[in-house]
């Protein structure tokens, strides 16, 4: 074939550069005054230079997936991870104290991804932390607290390995907005009734946050319009975000490189000033919920492995801190000299005694009560003193516990729930019963309008246990 000669490609080149110039314009003139222009949602804008891609937060890139579901006409609800005050412990009354051998009856169950997200519920919807392994998506999905119908999941790509589960987390609603961070520490604001997406956070991209050992096990908080967070990044140890748009408000610097464990934010009063105490890998922090500044810091508790439990708050300044790995516990006491904080220990625990690898404890009238690392439940005073244990043969493993109407539901590996006294004066198991039929049921349990909700690693289910 002959080859075009050099004058020839001289005739060419131009005349294709006239086409595309024709072209370009014919584009930009058939875009017309009429074409309207897609909206932005607020909070959701990327700073130059994070176009979707490979630097890009998925979180911004994901899709809300409209279901057939209906949220319940039931008014209570379990806002957040520990329920409405965020101690383990519910206001509701009228449940049964003992069950007959078909009770608590199931009133629905659902399938999710392995993982021990717990629920959250609000006017009638529940809310839980999902992964799809299959699309490799995590999966704020709401549901039906009647059914368990899904009414919509908002979905968000990200790759997960299988690490002792996925996801863990708890998110947190109010009557405008819900919350919830994924396992690779990914955070999702929606509107809480149409799942609309509000703002999202990538915390490793945008704060340095490191992702811990077994994914994300910090519940977010929301208080006051704002949203706490404890990144643990180089330069974030804890931050405030204005919950309606994603916008900071403070954020706490990291002078010591402080990294994030699976433990969550709590709240605190103490001295005239409302703090948020939290403990990252290396010491735990007391910070201000005013303007995020460092109110005391100590160094006398931190554990090697993993950080699980969050800190206990109880009256007059003292915090419980208790975790596994031969960790044990330690009680701390705040005092306020010269407008200065300091954590001051009072009595460490040895494991033996008493130390909670995964759930926090819960204190009721002068008591702490909680599971230890052999699986024993047990009740110590406020000195740190043992009280009583459960009876040979009573464990409960890594399983979840929450108080209300002086019982305790208490779940353990297997998925045998108990209820259990709320008394100091010994052990006292009221009944028991076979709930869950799969293995590590640790997901954390809530309690709403007589309904109590658990999980295992890949079932959720949904018992009555009101008196009706």
């Amino acid at each position: 074939m002959k080859k075009l000669g050099f004058a020839n490609k001289g005739l060419l080149i131009p005349g294709l550069l006239a086409v595309v110039a024709l072209t370009a314009v014919a584009l930009w003139l058939g875009r017309g005054p009429g074409k309207q222009l897609a909206l932005r949602v607020p909070g959701t804008d990327q700073a130059p230079g994070t176009e979707l891609g490979s630097q890009a937060n998925p979180v911004l890139a994901g899709k809300l997936i409209q279901s057939d579901g209906q949220a319940a006409n039931l008014p209570g609800a379990w806002p957040q991870w520990r329920g409405p005050h965020r101690d383990g412990v519910s206001t509701e009354t009228g449940l049964k104290r003992t069950w007959q051998a078909s009770e608590p009856r199931e009133l629905w169950a659902i399938d999710l991804g392995e993982g021990y997200a717990g629920a959250a519920v609000f006017q009638g919807r529940v809310y839980v932390m999902d992964y799809d392994r299959d699309k490799r998506q995590d999966a704020l999905r709401c549901l039906s607290l009647a059914d368990g119908r899904e009414i919509w999941r908002y979905a968000y790509p990200v790759p997960v390995k299988r690490n002792h589960g996925m996801s863990r987390t708890v998110p947190a609603v109010t009557d405008k907005l819900v919350v919830a961070m994924g396992p690779k520490c990914h955070v999702v604001s929606l509107d809480s009734v149409t799942g609309a997406l509000r703002w999202g956070l990538d915390l490793v991209r945008q704060y340095g946050t490191t992702v811990p050992p077994w994914y994300a096990g910090q519940c977010p908080l929301v208080e006051n319009g704002a949203v706490i967070l404890a990144p643990g990044g180089k330069d974030a140890l804890l931050l405030a975000v204005e919950g309606e748009t994603g916008k900071e408000l403070w954020r706490t610097p990291n002078p010591h490189g402080w990294k994030m464990t699976h433990s969550s934010v709590m709240p605190m009063e103490f001295g005239g000033e409302r703090m948020y105490v939290y403990c990252a890998n290396s010491g735990v922090v007391g910070i201000s919920a005013k303007d995020g500044s460092m109110l005391w810091e100590t160094t006398a508790w931190k554990i090697s492995i993993a950080t699980v439990p969050s800190p206990l708050i109880l009256e007059g300044g003292r915090i419980f801190l208790t975790g596994g790995y031969n960790a044990g516990s330690l009680m701390v006491q705040l005092q306020k000299e010269n407008g200065r904080f300091e954590a001051k220990p009072v009595f460490k625990l040895e494991p033996e005694v008493f130390g909670a690898t995964q759930h926090t404890p819960i204190v009721h009238d002068g008591h702490i009560y909680g599971v230890r690392a052999d699986g024993k439940f047990v009740c110590l005073d406020l000195d740190g003193k043992v009280v009583w244990t459960s009876d040979p043969g009573q464990q409960f493993g890594l399983g979840s516990f929450i108080l209300a109407d002086g019982l305790f539901f208490a779940m353990n590996d297997s998925g045998l729930l108990r209820l259990i006294e709320a008394t100091p004066e010994k052990y006292v198991l009221r009944a028991q019963a076979q709930v869950l039929k799969g293995r590590e049921s640790w997901g954390p349990l809530a309690l709403v309008d007589g309904r109590l909700i658990a999980r295992d690693l890949t079932r959720m289910v949904c018992l009555d246990v009101a008196k009706r």
